[in-house]
């Protein structure tokens, strides 16, 4: 296989009449889905030449994901671009692609002729109306090859510009095929999906329903600000899999969802985006003990995931949760501050994670320096050319040879003369019992360490237990307690949000001592 499209054929082939993409106003199966997608793919392929960059400004919907395979039919690449974001960041992704078209729907054309945008605004129903052209798609198609970009994904940039990762057929396809087999994921499921279209989890929703014929249910994003609902929608349809973003994990269990209703179909868990608070999981474990629970770990730059664990014991609270295995066709490994190999005879040696494989992205779109900069030659191998990502992630293998996940290594800092991981901070405050979840940020010009909390308990009682755990130079200056953590769009504690409503009582304090 060469081209992702076969799995969308291959189903509606199969199964033409079951559904496939369900959202709360419309249901496309498997043969309205290939018609369409074939109807805008041949639409597109006469406005653009082949992989060329379509901007999808949309809400997540059924209609998005027309959208997508549309594209990808036309030879072309699609970028989910959140209506719902900031337009300056809208406007920041658009003059980093330079597309020709912008591709939205009649809810959103007047936000998109809001934007400013010098190219062609089409409009998903007026391009649907068009007939499909199975010459073109067939010519399209022959010309094909699997390192054909399939998707962009922007993610934060340090300079402040967003960083668009592009991603081959190929990668998704190998991923994919390893991935369903893994998880045991069939046409029998149905997919719960959490997470943003424009946020990597996504892809594996999307493609494990296209590869095996299942279902997907799109969940309305404020539904998670209400778990009741939450769980009765997830319960009305039968949800069997949850491949979902820690952090929406934990808003269910922190919030006692699970008291109001358990998802009794659901048997699959799987879970990415960061660290998985051991008490949260516990939570999900006692009412759902015969789910398969997968750690996943993994960014965007290579195809989603390259590391998987499946919960196989039980863990304590402040116990981390092993990276594990590495998918098919990926290699993971560490390398030191000096560029050595670090082995899993290195007990507790951190390194920072690399990982090679079909599953690397082409690069950064229209960034040539940061994709240099990333995807570097390997540098334990100089016979043969083999590409390398650079995560700037550490990690270290535990006493049982297993991979572990540290800590970021932009969240380490330097304090007092000593090294400190943010993260392993954050793991003590989580091991107290009323902790929920907890976040540290570092106010570098005033040297303090802040710690953020959620759960009912005294910031006295958090000093006084953390103080048996870690020592003096890792105790946070200040303590502001939460009444729920802030997430970014992609499911992970919001740090810079954190950080702001910190900035913000440091003013009023001023103000009030002035």
């Amino acid at each position: 296989m060469k081209n992702i499209l076969e799995y969308l054929e291959q189903s509606a082939q199969r199964t033409p009449q079951k559904a496939a993409f369900i959202d709360t106003k419309r249901t496309y199966t498997y043969g309205e889905l290939e018609a369409a997608a074939r109807r805008l793919g041949s639409f597109l392929a006469k406005e653009l030449p082949v992989h060329s960059p379509v901007p999808v400004f949309m809400d997540k919907s059924v209609e998005a994901i027309v959208a997508f395979l549309g594209s990808v039919y036309a030879g072309c690449f699609y970028v989910m671009v959140d209506s719902g974001h900031p337009i300056g960041r809208v406007k920041r992704i658009l003059d980093t692609l330079e597309p020709k078209v912008l591709l939205t729907d009649k809810k959103h054309e007047k936000q998109a002729r809001e934007l400013g945008f010098s190219g062609k605004i089409l409009i998903l129903e007026e391009c649907l109306e068009s007939q499909e052209d199975s010459c073109l798609l067939r010519q399209i198609r022959r010309q094909s090859k699997d390192t054909d970009p399939l998707y962009g994904m922007f993610t934060s940039g340090s300079t402040g510009t967003p960083k668009g990762v592009v991603t081959a057929h190929r990668g998704v396809i190998d991923f994919i095929d390893s991935f369903t087999g893994l998880f045991e994921i069939t046409g029998e499921d149905i997919l719960g999906n959490q997470a943003p279209f424009d946020f990597d989890v996504s892809v594996k929703d999307i493609y494990s329903t296209l590869k095996t014929g299942a279902t997907m249910v799109l969940i309305p994003k404020q539904f998670f600000s209400f778990p009741t609902k939450l769980l009765d929608y997830i319960s009305w349809h039968r949800v069997t899999t949850l491949i979902w973003a820690v952090s929406a994990l934990c808003m269910v269990s922190a919030l006692k969802g699970l008291e109001y209703k358990t998802p009794s179909a659901v048997n699959k868990i799987l879970f990415s985006g960061e660290a998985m608070p051991v008490k949260q999981l516990n939570i999900w474990k006692k009412h759902l003990p015969d789910a398969m629970y997968v750690n996943l770990y993994g960014p965007t730059e290579v195809t989603c995931n390259c590391c998987y664990y499946k919960i196989d014991r039980e863990f304590a609270p402040g116990e981390v949760i092993p990276m594990g295995n590495t998918f098919p066709d990926e290699q993971v490994f560490l390398l030191d501050e000096e560029g050595r190999l670090v082995t899993p005879d290195h007990e507790g040696v951190k390194g920072e994670i690399c990982v090679s494989g079909t599953g690397l992205a082409l690069g950064y779109y229209n960034a040539p320096e940061q994709t240099a900069e990333r995807f570097v030659q390997n540098p334990l191998q100089s016979e043969a050319p083999q590409r390398v990502y650079l995560t700037g992630d550490l990690g270290y293998y535990n006493d049982r040879g297993e991979l572990c996940y540290a800590a970021r290594r932009d969240n380490q800092i330097k304090h007092m003369g000593h090294r400190i991981e943010l993260g392993e901070i954050e793991v003590s405050m989580e091991e107290l019992e009323p902790v929920e979840r907890a976040c540290c940020i570092f106010d570098a010009e005033r040297g303090r360490i802040i710690g953020f909390y959620q759960g009912n308990i005294h910031e006295r009682q958090i000093r006084q237990e953390l103080g048996k755990r870690l020592p003096t130079y890792m105790l946070p200056h200040k303590w502001m307690a939460v009444t729920r953590m802030p997430v970014t769009a992609n499911g992970k504690v919001d740090r810079r949000e954190l950080e702001n409503y910190y900035l913000e009582e440091c003013h009023v304090s001023n103000r009030q001592a002035g």
